[in-house]
C-alpha cells in the first residue's frame, strides 16, 4: 500500500500484510513524525497496484536513493493511541528499574546497544519517551551521540519527545541541568528506585506545560 504523509506528502510504501485487517493503524512518518492514519486492509481500494514489498521489520520502503534500509525499522506499527519508548542504557541493574516503569505506562520499547543503533531507531521512528544514560556509549558526557542528536532535532519534532537523562551527577528534578542538557526530566540513579513516581509527575508537567501549544496545531 503506497501511503503519502499529510503533512510533509512524503510517499512510503508498506506491505499489506504487515497492517491490521480489522482496525485503523496509526503510524508516524520518519520524516515530519505526523500522525498517519492507515485504513484497514481492504477497505478503501488501494491506489494503484504495487510490486512486492520486501519482509522488512517496519515494512517503510522509500525511494532507493534516500539510501533507506527498511531492517532499521524499530516497529511493524503502532496501534492508535500507542506510546513508544527508546532506552538508551546499559546497566542491567538501571534498566531492571526503567523497562517495569514503561511496560506499566504501555510503551512500547525498543533497546539499544550503542549510540549507533539509537541514531538508526530514532531516524526511522519519532518516539514518544527517550531515556538515556548520559554515560551511554561514551566516557565522555559531553560526546554523547543520542544527546546531541536530539539538541539538533527540528524543534516541531522535539517537543513530541520527552527525554529522561540519567546520571549520577546531578539532582533528579534539577531543571536547571535539564535545561542546559536539552533534557525534559534529570533523574539521578540514586532515585531509580523511584523513577516510576518521578516519570508520572515529570510527563504530568510536560503535558501541562505544551497542552496550549498541541491544542492550536490541532
Amino acid at each position: 500500500m503506497e501511503i503519502i504523509c499529510e503533512s510533509c506528502q512524503s510517499k512510503f510504501r508498506i506491505a499489506d500484510e504487515k497492517l491490521p485487517k480489522d482496525k485503523t493503524a496509526f503510524l508516524k512518518c520518519p520524516k515530519c513524525s505526523h500522525r498517519i492514519s492507515v485504513p484497514p486492509v481492504g477497505s478503501p481500494p488501494p491506489p494503484a497496484s504495487e510490486p512486492d514489498i520486501e519482509e522488512d521489520f517496519f515494512s517503510f520502503d522509500e525511494d532507493e536513493d534516500d539510501g533507506y534500509d527498511a531492517t532499521e525499522k524499530p516497529f511493524d506499527f503502532v496501534e492508535e493511541e500507542g506510546k513508544t519508548a527508546l532506552l538508551c542504557e546499559l546497566d542491567p541493574a538501571i534498566k531492571k528499574a526503567l523497562v517495569p516503569v514503561l511496560e506499566v505506562l504501555e510503551y512500547h520499547i525498543t533497546e539499544v546497544k550503542n549510540s549507533r543503533e539509537a541514531l538508526k531507531s530514532m531516524r526511522y521512528h519519532s518516539y514518544d519517551l527517550i531515556a538515556v544514560n548520559e554515560f551511554f556509549d561514551t566516557k565522555n558526557p559531553d560526546a554523547n551521540g543520542v544527546l546531541i542528536y536530539l539538541e539538533r532535532l527540528n524543534m516541531v519534532v522535539r517537543r513530541n519527545i520527552f527525554v529522561v537523562m540519567v546520571t549520577n551527577r546531578f539532582r533528579t528534578m534539577d531543571h536547571m541541568v535539564a535545561f542546559q542538557k536539552s533534557v525534559n526530566m534529570i533523574i539521578n540513579v540514586d532515585n531509580i528506585i523511584d523513577f516510576d513516581k518521578i516519570l508520572r509527575r515529570g510527563l504530568a508537567d510536560f503535558g501541562l506545560f505544551y497542552q496550549t501549544y498541541k491544542d492550536c496545531l490541532e
